[in-house]
């Protein structure tokens, strides 16, 4: 089975080409290499027979056409995105020309292909999505997100990927498409691009800088290991019902402060300080402008349909994720320098407001 998989060079999307290669499977790896993109996350795969890497921009139609015609996938899984919530308040167009454009261009190509050869059973387009599109949750524990929860994006990226699910569902109600979709909770392990929040947190404190948490630190989100994460994408690609979205989390509810404080601990222990705690570094910043407060999915049809539930329990993915980072300077040193890693992003501030 050839899988064609686009930001396979991504944090969940490298995962995700590895664990594919491991299973036998052929991977197509397409990605423009943009700042948040790192080839090393595949080294492991790079000469496989198996494995090949495309460089090229989902934004370029004609581009992402001539692969799909040279490469005549089974499977398409798709990743590439803007991501990162910050970015996404500063600078907008990226999000939009890459996940809206970028995403109707891969329909595009992918629904050719699929007619070209005769629109056979087993073509699948599996879009992965995130569980920011529903919104912000109350903090009542038994109120969750469901596949049934009505959108309700509150930033320029969790808007951007809302409209692209609602385009794949357009695209199999219109056109047939044989589309599978999944929205995961927030994903955390090894080659996690440096602007996010884990590894802020611990590449921040063996710096001995300041560890940032926005505003109280109250924000609850749902932790998934991305070696989890991918085990479910291809459970989902391969078996999931057609026309269907699936719901990923990790079952491991957290506000932003148990996090830190868990994370600390951990550092602690692998590599303590000559005085004091890592948390004595933690510092409160203003809070990023439309912050939701929290999410936590409901993964109850993924199990019960596929059978598939997290392997991790947060704990213990969070300290997998410490050992690795501490012992693959390597990898993260050269990244610190990339463009925006390291500054403080998305603080909008309304005219209005401050006059």
């Amino acid at each position: 089975m050839k899988i064609l998989i686009t930001g396979g060079a991504g944090f969940i999307g490298s995962a995700l080409v590895r664990l594919a290669v491991h299973r036998g499977h052929q991977v197509v790896n397409l990605d423009a290499l943009t700042y948040a993109a790192c080839l090393e996350n595949v080294t492991i795969v790079a000469t496989n027979p198996l494995y090949q890497f495309v460089q090229a921009d989902i934004r370029d139609r004609v581009a992402i056409t001539e692969i799909f015609v040279a490469h005549q996938p089974d499977i398409v899984m798709h990743l590439a995105a803007e991501s990162h919530v910050d970015r996404s308040i500063d600078g907008p167009a990226d999000f939009i020309e890459t996940n809206i454009t970028g995403t109707f261009n891969v329909l595009e190509a992918a629904r050719a292909c699929w007619s070209e050869s005769g629109y056979p059973d087993s073509f699948r387009f599996h879009h992965i999505s995130t569980d920011e599109v529903f919104g912000s949750l109350p903090s009542d524990p038994e109120v969750q997100f469901t596949e049934d929860t009505p959108y309700d994006p509150r930033s320029p990226y969790s808007a951007s990927k809302a409209a692209s699910d609602h385009l794949v569902r357009a695209w199999h109600e219109t056109y047939g498409l044989p589309v599978v979709l999944s929205n995961c909770s927030n994903n955390y392990g090894p080659y996690h691009f440096p602007e996010k929040l884990i590894p802020v947190v611990i590449l921040n404190a063996i710096e001995g800088k300041p560890i940032p948490i926005y505003g109280d630190g109250s924000n609850v989100r749902d932790w998934l290991y991305v070696e989890d994460h991918a085990d479910a994408l291809l459970l989902v690609a391969t078996k999931g019902e057609l026309g269907r979205s699936y719901n990923i989390g990790g079952e491991n509810e957290l506000t932003n402060l148990q996090l830190v404080e868990t994370l600390c601990r951990i550092l602690d222990r692998l590599r303590p300080r000559e005085n004091g705690s890592y948390y004595d570094s933690v510092t409160f910043v203003t809070d990023r402008p439309g912050h939701d407060a929290r999410y936590a999915i409901n993964p109850s049809r993924i199990r019960e349909e596929l059978g598939w539930r997290p392997s991790l329990r947060v704990e213990e993915g969070l300290e997998k994720t410490v050992r690795w980072y501490l012992e693959n300077e390597n990898w993260w040193r050269p990244l610190l320098v990339r463009q925006g890693v390291g500054k403080r992003l998305g603080v909008y501030v309304d005219k209005k407001d401050s006059q």
